[in-house]
Order: C-alpha cells, then sequence, then structure tokens
C-alpha cells in the first residue's frame, strides 16, 4: 500500500483525485486550506488536514506529520485572468506553496511527484499545444506554473526522485466551485441560469477552448501519475473537441430549455476583452493517449447536461468576491469584477 499525499484535496479536481486513489486502496492523506475548497468535497472516509501551505512551517509540519511516498499536488490560486491583479496571491499559493511541500517532502525520501500544472504555460503560441512547445505564459498565473514545472525537472535531477506533470485544460463537472466569480466559465454560465440572471461573454465570443469533463481526465491524472510510464514526462489531457464561448453559451441553453430560446432577462451579455486573455487555446494529446491510454468519452453538450442536473440538485450559489480590493490595478479590472456584474 502506497502512502500517498493530497493537497488542494478538498477543491474540485483533487477532491475527485482522492476518491479515485481511495477506491484502489491506496493510504491516502488529504489536505487543503479550505480557502477555496469545501469539506464537503472530501471523502468522509479519508484523512483530512487543514494547512495552508504557503505558509512554511505549517507546509513543513504536515510533511514530517504524513511522510508521504507520493504527493498529487492539485493545490493551487488557479486564476489565470485574475492573477494580473492579484499577483502576490499567485505567488504564494502557487510556485512557494509548492516548494513549502515539496522541500521537505524531498528531505524525507519522497519518491514521487505528481504535479498537476496547466494549459496556460504554452500562452499565446499556435494551438493544438504539444508537450514539446516551450514555455511561454502570456499571464501571471502561467508563469508561476511555468516555474514550478521547471523547478521540479531541476530538482528531481539533482535530488533523485521521480516526477510526472498534467496540464489539464477548461475542467469542469461536478464539485465544481460556482460560488467563484473570476474562472470557471462553465460553472459561470449555470450558475447564474440558476439565478435567473444574464451572463456575460468577453469579447466577440469566439474565442476557442476545449472544456474537460472530470470524470474523464482525473483516471489518466491518478493512474497515470501512479505509473512508472509516466516518470520524467509531461502529458496535456482534456477533451480534443474545441468550442467557441458562443457554442457552450448555446449548450447551456439547450441543457437548461432545451429547443426554447433565452427567458426574459437571462441571454448573454457582451463586454470587452479581459487583458491578456488568449484568443485560442485548446491542446493535442496524442502522448497520453500513446503511453497512458487516456481517452475522451464524454462530449460537451452531454457533460453539460450532467453538470446542469448536479448544479440544479445543488442549487444557486452567490458569488463570491474577494473581501478586498484586487492587490493592483482595480481600475484596470473587467467591469464585471469592478462592479460584481456575475
Amino acid at each position: 500500500m502506497i502512502k500517498i499525499l493530497v493537497t488542494g484535496a478538498a477543491g474540485f479536481m483533487g477532491s475527485h483525485a482522492v476518491d479515485r486513489l481511495l477506491d484502489a486502496g491506496h493510504e491516502v492523506v488529504a489536505a487543503d486550506s479550505l480557502v477555496g475548497g469545501y469539506r464537503r468535497n472530501v471523502n468522509d472516509s479519508v484523512r483530512f488536514e487543514v494547512c495552508d501551505l504557503a505558509d512554511r512551517t505549517a507546509a513543513a509540519n504536515l510533511i514530517e506529520a504524513v511522510h508521504p511516498e507520493i504527493i498529487f499536488h492539485y493545490a493551487a490560486d488557479a486564476t489565470e485572468g485574475r492573477s494580473q491583479f492579484t499577483p502576490l496571491s499567485a505567488m504564494d499559493n502557487n510556485i512557494a506553496a509548492y516548494l513549502n511541500t515539496l522541500v521537505p517532502a524531498i528531505d524525507l525520501g519522497l519518491k514521487k511527484m505528481v504535479l498537476v500544472s496547466s494549459m496556460s504555460v504554452y500562452g499565446a503560441q499556435e494551438p493544438p499545444f504539444d508537450e514539446s512547445m516551450p514555455r511561454l505564459p502570456e499571464d501571471v498565473y502561467g508563469a508561476m506554473k511555468a516555474s514550478m514545472e521547471t523547478a521540479t525537472e531541476h530538482l528531481a535531477q539533482v535530488h533523485g526522485f521521480d516526477f510526472a506533470i498534467f496540464r489539464p485544460h477548461n475542467v469542469y463537472g461536478e464539485r465544481q466551485n460556482m460560488a467563484d466569480p473570476y474562472r470557471n466559465v462553465v460553472a459561470i454560465f449555470i450558475n447564474n441560469v440558476l439565478r435567473q440572471r444574464s451572463f456575460y461573454i468577453y469579447g466577440d465570443g469566439q474565442q476557442m477552448r476545449a472544456f474537460s469533463y472530470i470524470g474523464d481526465i482525473t483516471p489518466t491524472i491518478v493512474d497515470g501519475g501512479l505509473s512508472e510510464k509516466s516518470n520524467g514526462m509531461v502529458f496535456n489531457v482534456g477533451s480534443d473537441e474545441p468550442h467557441t464561448i458562443e457554442e457552450l453559451a448555446e449548450m447551456v441553453r439547450r441543457a437548461f430549455f432545451g429547443d426554447q430560446d433565452w427567458p426574459e432577462g437571462t441571454a448573454p451579455t457582451y463586454v470587452p476583452d479581459r487583458p491578456l486573455e488568449v484568443k485560442n487555446a485548446y491542446c493535442s494529446h496524442e502522448r497520453a493517449v500513446e503511453v497512458l491510454g487516456f481517452s475522451n468519452l464524454m462530449t460537451l453538450q452531454d457533460g453539460v447536461d450532467r453538470m446542469v442536473r448536479w448544479a440544479k440538485e445543488f442549487g444557486p450559489q452567490e458569488p463570491a468576491y474577494l473581501s478586498e480590493q484586487l492587490e493592483v490595478g482595480h481600475d484596470r479590472a473587467p467591469v464585471t469584477w469592478r462592479e460584481r456584474l456575475i
């Protein structure tokens, strides 16, 4: 039995990883600060530790107490668009929190780090992105993730632990935080319909993304992360089918209303682009298919339908804006954030 630590375990993606690891019979410890995650997401049968990994002492104490053989690092302040306005949080809760976790684990004999990174490291290169492309991030969050990847590679070379890096993209599904007004477009659209409000499309709505269902990517990250086949490698994981934001909006409409038009007051509203937002971003997954047997089973419409059914049971959520102003450039932030329109 392998002793595994999952960070960010009360979040959307991390909680699904915990479930799969438990189902496979592993000894799992789940850790989360509960700043962006929820205790309700965490499997009742797992040992759960509340820990802010941005606190170096707290992180070191956690690693000392758990002594993990493998770490699945999901913990992140995963806010590409917001990171331009909260760069200190992006630093503290991404690269700093990660190294606070990794460094003491290395000293205690860590066998493998499975780092859940992001497609944001590719920046605005020509899609589909593949793993041979350089890291050219276009935003602060992407820069933090690129730094985490690079640090992992260098430290592994010197200190002799194994690693695997996964770059998921535009993930959606059950347990996604619908209260977050800054990210997760599928959840924002669905939550606003539940609240009987219009939702906002930035720019012309022709931005292309390949939205990825949580149930498709979790098995590959978890099972692939445990496999020796992934050692020393980077993998894109996610959907192969890019769609525009307007197409996504239409799928949300069909999931709620079928062939009917938007009810009065709920149709999308268009607002100016967000700063530094990459227009088209999607990936090739040939490496994950060939090495790990990755496959996509869920179409976007079917996945949206499934998420809408879950969201109706869960109920609408009031948007949880930051309690204080953004760290820098509040007046240059998107109008939907400044005026709390979402």
